[in-house]
């Protein structure tokens, strides 16, 4: 038999085998840029009968669909004196979820003279379970889970901040 067919059959048969040794799964792997915090904001939050600050933070705001829509996703942790505020043009009953959100998040709903309305505590990394304002909201500040009861934030507390 001729060197060349040999060779070529090697090839081809080593080829084969080759191909159904791979790792055949659908599955791909996704590079994803690492998001980092930007300042865009100076953030108070007070109580409602004294005036008292019980907590500054700096906040990144979230005010057109895209950064709503995306929030905290695909982030893997947030300093505890950091927030993101998301401000909506109009005062009504909101609802957040964890979906992509890889920490706990203590979720704050504001009305739109930035009364504290509800507060949705210790929502669940990756939980796509719909988180309710307990009223209309036209702010929602998110913050890391159990900052809330550290500050002892209530309904009725209010927030104010600065660009």
């Amino acid at each position: 038999m001729n060197k060349t067919i040999i060779a070529a059959t090697c090839l081809a048969f080593g080829s084969i085998l080759f191909t159904q040794c791979k790792d055949t799964s659908s599955e791909e792997k996704v590079l994803t840029k690492k998001v980092a915090f930007k300042k865009e904001g100076t953030l108070l939050l007070k109580k409602a009968a004294t005036d008292s600050v019980i907590a500054r933070l700096d906040i990144e705001i979230a005010d057109d669909d895209y950064q709503t829509q995306t929030g905290l996703m695909y982030r893997t942790t947030m300093q505890q004196d950091r927030g993101m505020l998301f401000i909506f043009e109009d005062e009504r009953p909101r609802s957040f979820y964890m979906k992509n959100t890889q920490f706990a998040l203590d979720i704050i709903y504001l009305d739109a003279d930035q009364k504290v309305v509800s507060i949705q505590k210790n929502a669940q990394p990756m939980d796509p379970t719909s988180l309710p304002s307990e009223g209309d909201a036209m702010y929602v500040l998110e913050v890391n889970a159990g900052l809330s009861d550290q500050w002892n934030l209530q309904k009725g507390d209010h927030m104010s901040f600065v660009k």
